[in-house]
């Protein structure tokens, strides 16, 4: 049975990180909180771990889980382009709840599913993912239940769901209920295109309108 390690323990949450940054090393998945639902989290940039995350949910190719990242460095470093817009947005609401579809980098060598040559950024603001993205880099993270099943909330849901298929559990408590509202900014790369909110979450639709414009929101 795979171990949850209490984040809030100094000595559980040392031994709990070290495991985790090796778990995710050797191609192994991890449960990790975030600011919004917890997480599964595996390697971005090895298929063969993406692959087990989208197996342990149920979920196929045709679903690719949105990308976590550590800071603002690593959304240029894997969107193709940022638009001014998406820098306002990002100015706001990072790190906190809010996923941004973008081009991805054609240059990038990784297999997250049937992207269609985009991904879902997101930097989290809760401190052991940023701690964990610090020293791992990008990973690919997904609400950590079974495909059909409600997100879990504590670690120990998690571990009920995906049990052995996740080599640890990270622990920090209740987490959110609220996953991140997904926004979906390829658009505007189109003449005359705009934003798309393609999931209501922790941030308010409206609050997204007012602060970018109604003009560039469809």
């Amino acid at each position: 049975m795979a171990t949850i390690y209490d984040c809030s323990a100094e000595a559980e949450l040392l031994i709990g990180m070290r495991l985790a940054r090796t778990a995710i090393g050797r191609g192994d998945l991890v449960v990790m909180p975030t600011d919004t639902v917890y997480g599964v989290a595996a390697d971005a940039f090895n298929a063969e771990a993406v692959a087990k995350l989208l197996a342990a949910k149920g979920r196929t190719r045709q679903a690719p889980p949105p990308v976590l990242i550590p800071g603002i460095p690593t959304l240029d470093a894997l969107a193709e382009s940022v638009p001014s817009v998406v820098r306002t947005l990002v100015d706001a609401y990072w790190p906190g709840g809010l996923t941004i579809i973008l081009p991805s980098r054609s240059s990038l060598t990784w297999d997250l599913g049937e992207t269609r040559g985009t991904v879902a950024l997101r930097m989290p603001s809760n401190r052991i993912a940023l701690e964990l993205l610090s020293e791992t880099g990008p990973l690919a993270v997904s609400s950590a239940n079974l495909t059909g099943k409600p997100a879990a909330t504590t670690a120990a849901q998690a571990e009920a769901m995906l049990g052995e298929s996740v080599s640890a559990y990270l622990d920090d408590g209740e987490g959110g209920t609220v996953p991140s509202t997904i926004v979906d900014a390829t658009g505007l790369f189109a003449l005359d295109g705009k934003l798309r909110i393609v999931r209501d979450g922790t941030i308010p639709a409206n609050d997204i309108r007012e602060l970018v414009g109604a003009d560039q929101c469809e």
